[in-house]
């Protein structure tokens, strides 16, 4: 490979708090026990250094002596369109349908706030994203779940039955999808698209789309952008990217969303003009820039095939070492959703002395049940194979087979 997955980063007091919040609250996330060092596996960030492009595209224009009011350039703007049609086969897409918004999570709420009312019902899959349930929570939003469920081959899948039974009778009008899902790691076929756009335009659901991990995914996978599954599902989706977890880029946040229906966009971006925070950064505009430059694809491609070797030595080993831990192999994301129901039942555990027995080796893992995921406990897969190899180690020495 071209770029380096392997080397180790010592992030520590370096403004990562994946690692720097280890020990500041026992109650959260404990120090490990003697002789152990944390290994971060928990926040959805990646321990790999960033494509160079990104940092020499930041350097050059800190050498530039002025940080004034600026607009997006068109550079910003060609980086994003050509992003899209090149990974995810998009056509039609122009600079107007893309507007800057200061994160995910904040576009989501803002496309909610212009197709619904406060109090209103919004569907959502379960297990869900903890960032879906504290904003929809905290802007006064109904979150009614319908439940993935798994197939005879362990793929989860939708149940548009289910679906349709709670859109008749909450009265549901918006939808909050995720695609690929988190913390699922499903990454969704066209026809599955195809079968909920048609229930969606059955009963008139708006569709906003959390499209953020639709660059990682396992390298015979493909992303379908939810606009691109027909006509109703462009001019009625609301959908939101960023270059932050394909990059490493959270920390400088910049995310942006794409809308075909020009009337929709208009709403949504006076909506997210009216407290006068959603302004770019300069230097994140940059950083995007040099990660869609050329090296950035290839550095992007190059990621895809580390994380699914990571995910296939992940998912082999629990299958092999953790009796009683049960994982649906993820297609998308660098997370794993591990159901440990039956190993807690064998071993007379709770999922909190479960969890708590990884922090003291250090596995900074991260609790399932934020995600609705009752036994369950996430994994962050993404740092260099020999982490991710200790961590499997001391989880089957320590852990699940001490």
């Amino acid at each position: 490979m071209k770029y380096d997955f392997t080397s180790i980063m010592d992030r520590r007091g370096k403004d990562a708090i994946a690692i720097d919040v280890v020990g500041l609250s026992p109650d959260f996330i404990p120090n490990p026990r003697e002789g152990f060092d944390p290994i971060a596996t928990w926040t959805a960030d990646m321990n790999f250094p960033v494509v160079p492009t990104i940092q020499e595209a930041i350097i050059q224009r800190v050498k530039e002596p002025h940080f004034g009011y600026f607009m997006p350039s068109q550079e910003y703007f060609d980086s994003i369109i050509k992003w899209h049609e090149t990974r995810n086969h998009v056509t039609g897409l122009t600079k107007e349908c893309i507007g800057y918004e200061n994160g995910v999570l904040g576009g989501v709420v803002s496309a909610l706030n212009v197709l619904c009312s406060k109090g209103d019902n919004i569907l959502i899959h379960s297990p869900t994203y903890i960032g879906f349930t504290m904003s929809l929570t905290n802007n006064g939003y109904n979150m009614i779940h319908s439940d993935l469920v798994k197939d005879e081959n362990d793929v989860w899948r939708m149940d548009l039955e289910d679906m349709e039974k709670k859109i008749q009778e909450k009265k549901i009008h918006t939808m909050v999808f995720c695609s690929p899902h988190n913390p699922c790691g499903r990454v969704w076929e066209r026809w599955e698209l195809e079968q909920m756009m048609a229930l969606c335009e059955k009963y008139d659901v708006k569709i906003v789309s959390d499209e953020i991990w639709s660059d990682i995914l396992r390298p015979e996978c493909q992303h379908i952008p939810t606009q691109m599954t027909n006509e109703w599902a462009r001019q009625n989706t609301v959908a939101i990217y960023a270059p932050s977890k394909t990059f490493n880029l959270a920390g400088l946040v910049g995310s942006y969303h794409i809308i075909y229906n020009k009337t929709l966009r208009d709403r949504v971006e006076k909506e997210s003009s009216l407290p006068h925070y959603n302004d770019m950064n300069v230097l994140s505009m940059h950083a995007l820039i040099g990660a869609y430059k050329p090296e950035g694809y290839q550095w992007a491609d190059e990621l895809r095939q580390v994380i699914a070797g990571n995910v296939d030595y992940a998912c082999d080993y629990i299958a092999k070492h953790f009796d009683g831990v049960k994982v649906s192999k993820p297609q998308g994301t660098y997370m794993v959703f591990m159901d440990c129901t039956q190993w807690c039942e064998k071993h007379g555990k709770t999922i909190d002395e479960l969890q708590r027995a990884g922090f003291d080796v250090g596995v900074v893992w991260q609790d399932g049940r934020q995600f609705r995921g009752p036994c369950h406990i996430r994994l962050n897969l993404a740092s260099p194979l020999s982490r991710v190899q200790e961590a499997f180690d001391r989880l089957d020495k320590y852990v699940f087979n001490a």
